[in-house]
């Protein structure tokens, strides 16, 4: 993974510090050709990962990918599933059976559909995280894809569930389907890395909040900062800002410090903001790289 991940919040009027940010942002980012404008700017920044969701939105930016091979041939995104409003708002607007028109895998939609009856009626969970998955790859045709996560709602429900099997299931499935990595999203580092641990999943990518005032890392920063130390993992840290609470320069010296930091993934709107983070990332990182990778 590289040290430097670009993520997605800014583009759909996600903002934890401010309502009045998010809604300029949405008048700002309501055309693709705004979003691809600042993702040329990470690129040109040398930030070639976004990370994102699967919002319905993101298919136009693959599209926009596809049509234009050799500008984004170093780019890829990791995707983050299930993006859940999209299947509300579908059921919404187009009923149960028009979502799962729209959303199932075209190939073979009568074989997913008899599929995705037998597992409800089996409550055979793996399988419907199989046609999830696949759903939501749709989209990502043609598009590197290294690594696929699962969102924190459902990581977290899972650990809750105690159903960790489910974690190796989406591990070993990403691998075979998709030649990809599983990464898991989590507001629970601890206790997401004893449950991978339980299951086999070796040295797992996890993404979660990493930041020295303890913002959405359920357990506190004693808890993480042992786990970080003791257990072999790659983790993304995310928030690492804790919206808006720390500065800058010193958020990013705290989590740069860290030990099995693989990546950071940040936010942002403008080349400067841009510019300014990567270049602080890349003053306090004093990892080894080779034994990141």
């Amino acid at each position: 993974m590289e040290r430097i991940l670009f993520g997605d919040n800014q583009f759909f009027a996600v903002n934890h510090l401010s309502d009045e940010k998010s809604r300029a942002q949405a008048v700002r980012f309501k055309d693709d050709s705004a979003i691809i404008k600042v993702l040329d700017t990470a690129i040109d920044c040398d930030i070639n990962t976004f990370m994102c969701t699967t919002h319905d939105r993101i298919a136009n930016i693959c599209d926009h990918i596809r049509r234009n091979p050799n500008q984004y041939a170093n780019f890829q995104i990791y995707p983050c599933m299930p993006y859940a409003h999209k299947y509300a708002n579908a059921v919404t607007e187009l009923g149960i059976m028009g979502t799962l028109k729209e959303y199932m895998p075209s190939s073979n939609l009568l074989g997913t559909l008899a599929k995705g009856g037998l597992a409800v009626f089996k409550k055979d969970f793996i399988s419907i995280m199989e046609i999830l998955v696949d759903t939501e790859m749709k989209m990502f045709k043609g598009v590197r894809t290294d690594v696929i996560f699962i969102q924190n709602v459902i990581t977290d429900l899972i650990l809750g569930l105690g159903m960790y099997d489910f974690f190796r299931a989406f591990s070993d499935y990403v691998k075979k389907k998709y030649n990809a990595e599983a990464g898991f999203i989590t507001m629970n580092l601890p206790m997401l890395h004893q449950a991978l641990e339980k299951v086999g999943v070796e040295n797992p990518i996890i993404c979660a909040s990493i930041n020295k005032v303890g913002f959405r890392m359920t357990g506190g920063v004693e808890l993480y900062e042992r786990t970080l130390r003791e257990k072999q993992m790659r983790v993304i840290a995310m928030q690492v800002f804790a919206a808006g609470a720390i500065p800058p320069k010193e958020a990013l010296e705290y989590v740069c410090n860290l030990p099995h930091i693989s990546s950071i993934l940040f936010g942002a709107s403008s080349r400067s903001h841009i510019e300014q983070n990567r270049d602080l990332i890349n003053q306090y990182w004093k990892k080894d790289e080779a034994v990141l990778v």
